[in-house]
């Protein structure tokens, strides 16, 4: 909702169209209202139990067509698809944030991912107006397999003194052209769902540039999580937010 309001504040959208987008949704506690589903969308914790468990409640509860996608950005879809009796009918379907703005969409097909099944998925990726890339079932697929190296670096070179944080920012933007520095997306992401991603990447894969940086764990043990926080890299109780104070 906050997203369709920002659109209509910026002229992107008129208030009638956000009434009619909205009309379109529902809402729901009970998995039990997800029976008549065509397609389900899982996008809770990047927790391989929680997933599971719900997984097996609604493999008891859809019926046959119905496909199930998860919106996980490092398990493997496999992992999940094995926890039920629809394997064929199971594939990744990976948003990126923020969804209302991001265009791409990452269509995972695992081993036993029917090829009607993914080609359904497709379909339903570019319905919604994403445009959809195919990567294969392995941790971290396409974006996360290259971005969090470059994450986890980052800190590493600030924990070495290579840099500021604000310079190492800086140097991404104007050197590089990205649109914000490591430190300012790690804050937005979550220092948290970046450790996890980072953990479950190496512990599959046991490369050293998948390992998350002690510092990295110490803030989210700190709880500083990023901007969901207050505070991460940088401190957002103050407009602009300053760097954080880290006793670097």
């Amino acid at each position: 909702m906050q997203s369709l309001d920002k659109f209509v504040e910026k002229g992107k959208m008129q208030s009638g169209d956000r009434e009619a987008t909205l009309s379109r949704l529902s809402f729901t506690t009970d998995l039990a209202d997800l029976a008549e589903c065509d397609i389900i969308i899982e996008a809770v914790t990047e927790d391989l139990e929680i997933k599971n468990a719900i997984w097996v409640d609604l493999d008891t509860r859809c019926p046959a067509h119905t496909v199930f996608t998860s919106n996980t950005s490092s398990l493997t879809i496999t992992a999940m698809a094995a926890a039920t009796k629809r394997a064929d009918r199971f594939a990744g379907l990976h948003f990126f944030n923020p969804v209302p703005l991001m265009p791409l969409v990452e269509v995972v097909r695992a081993v036993t991912t029917s090829p009607d099944t993914f080609d359904a998925v497709m379909k339903f990726a570019k319905s919604l107006g994403k445009t959809p890339i195919a990567a294969k079932d392995r941790t971290g697929f396409v974006v996360n397999r290259l971005l969090v190296p470059y994450l986890v670096d980052a800190v590493r070179a600030l924990e070495q003194g290579v840099a500021s944080v604000a310079d190492i920012d800086q140097g991404m933007t104007m050197g590089t052209g990205h649109p914000m520095g490591p430190f300012t997306l790690l804050d937005f992401v979550g220092l948290d769902t970046t450790l996890k991603i980072a953990e479950i990447m190496f512990d599959e894969f046991r490369e050293p540039r998948f390992a998350p940086p002690p510092l990295l764990r110490r803030m989210v043990l700190a709880g500083m999580l990023g901007k969901k926080s207050g505070r991460g890299f940088y401190d957002y109780s103050t407009q602009p937010p300053t760097v954080s104070d880290l006793g670097l």
